[in-house]
């Protein structure tokens, strides 16, 4: 009797053996996703049942999540619900697609520029890195992996922008590396759950390639991130790491890939003054091209490079000048424009104090478009003698515009 007992126990214990083998085999087997990744680098608790859930035990990890919290609840108050109720008066006929040149990995205020945007394409020189992994994280490493993302950050949060030097370092340092962790945490911290993430090329004709192809010798390397926000449509962030001077793009498809998803509604802001330099004039001139609005500050596109004709432009806040890092970037066609403007409540760009933010909206009219094209060409039958010379025309001042229209205005506007 005693030796059946025996064995019917050791029989209980097999099974319990091999059911917390099971259990613990399943638990390894499941799929960490992308949106429970973001939240744990946001500092936000992953889904209930996530294998990442005993990271948020961590001690470095509560740390994190109440820095963070208390950092995005200020920015949240001091900018970003500032930003929305902005652009939710001013820019009431949004397009598509936000095209976000020179943005580092700063979604962040590209949906607070432009929240209702189904495609989001930024570009800058940041590499992309890794799709990030907190499962491959060594036991106990969470809390210097997540300091990293937080001084990765330091800058925006305080300043609105990335210092690029900076992040020459930040985003080659530690066991999280690239500008994926930083689109990770802003698309948590703005509440949108992330369905998919991955790693792409692009040819020189602009077509789209999975990693796991090999990539050409131009290969414009990014990511594609899938996500929705709260109402649950589905959108699509593409950020690519390249270089958008004339060399850069011509050596390139960003351009190509860029051209089926215009007229968008473009962002610049603390962009060094490069759209100011010769060297930049490609993407300079596909963005006065292919922008059915652009919002920037004076770092952005140069006011001479606009064609007064075709853009009407709304001032807002103070155009204080450049700051001294950007000596002889003062535009004096700015100044004039921005002694009407409109006032501004919230601070942006290098000058990110409130009352020594610009920002410019830029408004283009289609049909300026046909006019600007029938003046440069003319009707043959009219065109003059071969010999004859016409005077040329003395350049237009550039206009300053009234307060901005009422929102129904915009809508007036021929839509592309």
């Amino acid at each position: 009797m005693l030796l059946v007992s025996r064995l019917l126990l050791s029989k209980v214990w097999l099974a319990v053996a091999c059911l917390i083998v099971v259990t613990s085999c399943e638990v390894r087997g499941q799929t960490i996703t992308s949106d429970d990744t973001a939240r744990v680098l946001a500092g936000m608790a992953p889904q209930p049942g996530s294998p990442l859930a005993a990271l948020t035990q961590d001690p470095g990890w509560r740390r994190h999540a109440a820095f963070f919290d208390n950092a995005f609840n200020q920015l949240e108050q001091r900018q970003l619900s500032k930003i929305r109720t902005w652009t939710d008066t001013n820019a009431a006929a949004p397009r598509p697609t936000m095209f976000y040149f020179f943005s580092g990995p700063d979604f962040l205020y590209a949906d607070a520029f432009a929240p209702k945007a189904t495609t989001y394409v930024m570009a800058a020189l940041e590499p992309t890195g890794p799709i990030p992994d907190l499962g491959r994280l060594p036991r106990g490493s969470i809390g210097p992996a997540l300091a990293y993302v937080e001084r990765s950050l330091q800058s925006i949060l305080s300043f609105s922008f990335f210092i690029t030097k900076n992040m020459k370092v930040d985003l080659r340092e530690g066991e999280i590396e690239g500008a994926l962790p930083i689109l990770y945490v802003f698309l948590a911290r703005t509440g949108k759950t992330i369905h998919s993430a991955s790693l792409i090329w692009l040819d020189d004709n602009g077509v789209v390639h999975a990693a796991n192809e090999p990539p050409a010798r131009n290969a414009t390397k990014g990511a594609r991130i899938v996500f929705a926000g709260a109402d649950g449509v589905e959108k699509t962030l593409y950020y690519f790491s390249t270089d958008l001077s004339d060399s850069g793009v011509k050596a390139s498809g960003f351009l190509r890939f860029c051209e089926p998803l215009a007229p968008g509604n473009s962002l610049l802001k603390s962009a060094s003054y490069l759209l100011h330099e010769s060297s930049f004039s490609q993407v300079r001139s596909w963005l006065l091209k292919n922008s059915a609005t652009i919002v920037q500050d004076d770092s952005g596109i140069p006011l001479a490079s606009y064609d007064a004709r075709a853009w009407r432009f709304f001032p807002f806040g103070r155009y204080a000048g450049p700051i001294d890092k950007f000596p002889g970037m003062y535009q004096m066609s700015y100044a004039r424009l921005f002694e009407r403007a409109q006032p501004l409540e919230f601070g942006i760009g290098y000058r990110w104090r409130t009352r020594e933010s610009n920002v410019l909206l830029s408004v283009r009219s289609p049909a300026a478009d046909a006019t600007i094209s029938a003046e440069a060409t003319g009707p043959a039958e009219t065109a003059p003698p071969p010999r004859a010379r016409r005077a040329p025309r003395a350049p237009e001042p550039i206009p300053v515009y009234p307060p901005p229209p009422r929102r129904d205005e915009f809508f007036l506007l021929p839509r592309w």
